[in-house]
């Protein structure tokens, strides 16, 4: 009866797209629309910390040994984020928490830019905090395009959601010089540019999620799944509705853990690279280059993965992830530190085993939970996988500088490998 009444004091706007399946997939189809302009301009703001976080870092602190803890920060202020935005959107929608994370990233982009300026540890350290919103809202947001999906095409959803992330996040990279010279006209220095264009990028993309995404597509997958819950209630067919709105705690367990090991590993290697490649006689514009390729390949196969998933199932693809992330490692390891053909393939590598885990460890998610709770459920599972990148963001600088780049690839090699148990353990249990 609470349901029903809640559902009666939705918007009418929003009860006719609930009574009406055509238009919950017109609804559909514009969220994805909204959900691909957000992520194209997302892309260009995440990839400034990827390419110059740790350059920047290492400029002004003086020292490698700390130059992964900037990208930590802001992995770490991207796991409160994700909770935030979880929770933000369990009980109001995807519009604000998405545009809510968004924003708060923008805010902490121009504090980065303002901490280089004045040459403020203390300030960089907590404008990276907050700029790590922007990067938890960037992965909240493949939810949103799979509230309204069909179950057969969730990982299809993801994957569009995902795939146009490519666009700003290469272009970002790549752009390193051009917005360098920016911040130096400006009076800034060079590597505050990248955070300039961040800062632009993500307060856009809040704006457009905010003033764009209407009827709100989780509040109208959760008044449908409430609707049908009653009249499965009142057919006296509650045992498979139940079963539908039954939490999968072990496909639960299985998507975090994939999500989590590919992103400790991605970000391990990829936050060192940059650094690896300064000390061997690349230039930024090399980095640039190279931190690109890495992100394309994150985004880009997302199309072809979301096909794979949706046909042969995420477990399957969970192996492919384990197996590509543990090439990469090797080819990281044994690489040259002067070759950009094989430091180039690893980054690629890299970045393609990330996005097989990801779209696999969030489709395993989304069938996995009911939308009562699956807004909150993403939101803890993706702290999880930020707390997971901070570790290995603070962990990467340590290691090389106790040690090598060779090392931490080869241990990222070998972690990767614990993928195979995992999804190993959950097929048992599932049988």
């Amino acid at each position: 009866m609470a349901a029903g009444k809640k559902a009666q004091s939705l918007p009418s706007s929003m009860m006719e797209v609930v009574e009406s399946s055509e238009k919950q997939r017109q609804l559909h189809t514009k969220t994805l629309k909204v959900v691909i302009l957000s992520q194209v301009l997302a892309g260009a703001g995440l990839a400034a910390g990827i390419t110059v976080g740790a350059l920047l870092a290492q400029e002004m602190i003086g020292t490698d040994r700390y130059a992964g803890v900037p990208t930590a920060l802001f992995t770490l202020g991207s796991a409160g984020a994700a909770l935030g935005v979880g929770r933000l959107s369990q009980r109001w929608g995807r519009r604000p928490g998405l545009a809510i994370g968004f924003i708060t990233g923008g805010l902490g982009a121009i504090g980065v830019v303002l901490a280089a300026l004045l040459n403020s540890i203390p300030l960089l350290l907590l404008s990276m905090l907050l700029y790590g919103a922007g990067t938890a809202t960037n992965l909240q947001a493949r939810y949103a395009g799979t509230d309204l999906a069909l179950p057969a095409h969730r990982a299809k959803a993801i994957s569009l959601a995902m795939v146009f992330t490519t666009f700003g996040a290469v272009a970002g990279p790549n752009l390193v010089n051009l917005t360098g010279r920016l911040a130096v006209s400006l009076g800034a220095p060079p590597l505050s540019g990248p955070f300039m264009l961040a800062a632009a990028a993500y307060l856009i993309a809040g704006l457009v999620l905010l003033i764009f995404l209407r009827p709100d597509p989780f509040l109208v997958a959760k008044a449908v799944a409430d609707k049908q819950r009653l009249k499965a209630m009142s057919d006296q067919a509650a045992q498979p509705q139940a079963q539908a709105n039954a939490v999968n705690k072990k496909g639960i367990m299985t998507g975090a853990t994939v999500m989590v090991l590919t992103q400790i590993v991605m970000i391990a290697i990829m936050t060192m690279t940059p650094v690896h490649m300064q000390h061997h006689g690349h230039g930024l514009g090399e980095v640039g280059v190279v931190i690109g390729i890495h992100v394309a390949a994150m985004y880009l196969p997302s199309l072809l993965t979301g096909v794979l998933v949706d046909k042969f199932g995420h477990i399957a693809m969970s192996y492919v992830s384990g197996f590509t992330l543990l090439l990469s490692g090797l080819v990281a390891a044994f690489a040259p530190g002067d070759s950009m053909g094989m430091l180039v393939l690893a980054l690629a590598l890299l970045g393609l085993g990330w996005n097989f885990g990801l779209i696999s460890g969030t489709t395993a998610i989304v069938d996995a939970t009911p939308p009562q709770v699956r807004a909150k459920t993403q939101g803890t599972v993706d702290v999880l996988i930020a707390l997971g990148g901070a570790s290995g963001g603070a962990l990467s600088g340590m290691v090389v500088a106790q040690s090598s780049y060779a090392t931490l690839s080869l241990a990222g090699a070998c972690l990767s490998l614990l993928l195979i148990p995992v999804v190993v353990w959950f097929r048992t249990k599932k049988s």
